[in-house]
């Protein structure tokens, strides 16, 4: 595992992007697997800014997302498909046909997650998989004590995570109870994963997950088994392990 140690937000997100950047250049049709959530947005800013100065060209690239809500649309200001338009497809010259979200709305999710896997598959795999990780270790919404040998797949939604996206929402009632994943095993086939922490509220569990054991209670510890995995902090979050 390679550490790259940040002296702040700003530039740690210019550390992911140069790792993201150097996939798209080495590699014009890359796959990139793509995350939300608030940690990789300053990372596609500095893509598009990037991309604006006529450093990066996405026409080739593909992607393939994490997750998704079951039940929310793409237009939904909540959904994860509406956050990756705003925050990089909509700035970038990506084709849309070569951009993949879970469909929310797909009337039997389980078949969806059977396409899903399809899509990954047809794609020959994904080059680098970009990854946040939740206080309690979670990756995508693999929450802790999942199998690490599924692929994607639907998932209820803990307690926990349900109050900690309440903030989104009008009420906690809105929030979705499910959502679609990949799973373990999806992410672990990526070929680099690049995981991406911010805060000091995440330094016990960066330890746990990367010093500590391998086991389905803390998702991210299964990284630790991974041949090429780049972690990239700030000082804080790396506190307990540099």
């Amino acid at each position: 595992m390679k550490i790259y140690v940040s002296e702040d937000y700003k530039d740690m997100s210019r550390k992911a992007a140069n790792i993201v950047s150097a996939h798209v250049i080495l590699n014009p049709a890359c796959v990139l697997g793509l995350a939300t959530g608030s940690t990789p947005i300053g990372m596609y800013k500095q893509l598009i800014d990037w991309y604006n100065k006529g450093d990066l060209d996405f026409s080739q690239v593909k992607s393939v997302n994490l997750d998704e809500y079951v039940g929310l649309a793409p237009t939904h200001d909540q959904s994860y498909r509406y956050f990756m338009q705003t925050n990089l497809f909509d700035h970038v010259n990506i084709d849309p046909a070569n951009t993949n979200v879970p469909n929310g709305l797909a009337s039997d999710p389980e078949a969806e997650c059977e396409r899903y896997n399809q899509v990954i598959r047809s794609m020959g795999g994904i080059d680098v998989q970009v990854l946040g990780m939740g206080h309690n270790g979670h990756i995508g919404f693999n929450e802790p004590g999942h199998a690490f040998e599924l692929e994607t797949h639907v998932v209820n939604l803990t307690e926990r995570t349900i109050e900690a996206n309440a903030r989104f929402f009008a009420s906690k009632d809105e929030v979705p109870k499910r959502a679609i994943t990949m799973g373990i095993k999806s992410i672990m086939q990526a070929r680099q994963i690049l995981v991406v922490v911010s805060g000091e509220d995440k330094a016990e569990i960066v330890k746990k997950a990367f010093y500590g054991p391998v086991v389905p209670e803390v998702p991210a510890s299964i990284l630790q088994m991974h041949a090429n995995v780049v972690l990239c902090g700030d000082k804080a979050p790396l506190s307990k392990i540099m």
